[in-house]
């Protein structure tokens, strides 16, 4: 008898059933539709005797490929939420996905595998290696993944190219300035095409006009590689490019608007 399978599917994302002629269920786990889910997120801290709450209670999803933007006050959270994003915090109560990939089942080793492949980091403050070159600290976090220079050159050369650094590729980080470190710290970040892309305020310590030259690339190259990115920001002018724009207060979300 030939092989017939018959799937039934879970429309809740959760996981799905094949059924065969022999009888036999085969559980299926359905892709998630969401790059980011945080269910009834809650992040608690000690201060001075008393606990806070950073992140109070957070509902959120986005689906994958959305540029969002994250606002709000100093204090509202937005760096806490980033932090539990990257996997780098836990929360004190709920649910965090990345990719549908529970957080929280993850062992720390899956969790440092799941850091390395699937998530770019760009920072406000660059976090370029000095005794580097561009194309080295471009190439990094692939060459740390084990990855080979030659396979990975080729691909950090590109990026460069896509970032207009190419041409000072030999260079070190002291010799550039603040958009061309930026523009190389975009490129690191997604020198291993990563399905989210976490960016910490990645125009706090830039002029206007390369803000906007800054934030056009993050965009640009996300939507090239079909990656979706979370970034925080003060800067109504640099989310306004965004698909979507979340403000947060005192941990909680409190306005959620889509273009």
């Amino acid at each position: 008898m030939p092989f017939r399978a018959y799937h039934t599917r879970n429309k809740t994302g959760g996981p799905a059933f094949v059924h065969n002629d022999f009888g036999v269920s085969i559980i299926v786990l359905n892709p998630s539709p969401w790059a980011v889910q945080l269910i009834d997120v809650v992040r608690e801290y000690a201060s001075g005797g008393q606990m806070v709450r950073a992140i109070d209670g957070i509902r959120l999803e986005i689906p994958a490929g959305q540029f969002v933007a994250v606002m709000g006050r100093s204090g509202s959270g937005k760096s806490t939420l980033l932090s539990l994003l990257a996997g780098i915090d836990t929360p004190s109560s709920g649910q965090i996905l990345i990719g549908g990939e529970a957080l929280h089942r993850l062992s720390d080793e899956a969790l440092t595998r799941l850091r390395r492949d699937k998530i770019g980091m760009v920072y406000q403050f660059f976090n370029l290696l000095s005794t580097l070159s561009v194309r080295e600290n471009v190439m990094l976090p692939a060459l740390l993944a084990g990855v080979t220079e030659t396979e990975i050159g080729p691909v950090a050369d590109a990026l460069l190219e896509e970032v207009r650094m190419a041409h000072r590729r030999d260079a070190r980080p002291h010799t550039l300035s603040g958009g061309e470190m930026q523009r190389v710290a975009l490129a690191r970040a997604l020198v291993r095409s990563p399905e989210l892309v976490l960016a910490d305020e990645p125009t706090g310590n830039l002029d206007s006009k390369t803000a906007d030259q800054v934030v056009g690339m993050l965009r640009d190259l996300g939507r090239a590689r079909r990656a979706t990115v979370v970034l925080v920001t003060h800067n109504p002018e640099a989310a306004a490019v965004a698909d979507r724009t979340v403000e947060l207060s005192d941990g909680r979300i409190v306005q959620d608007v889509s273009r």
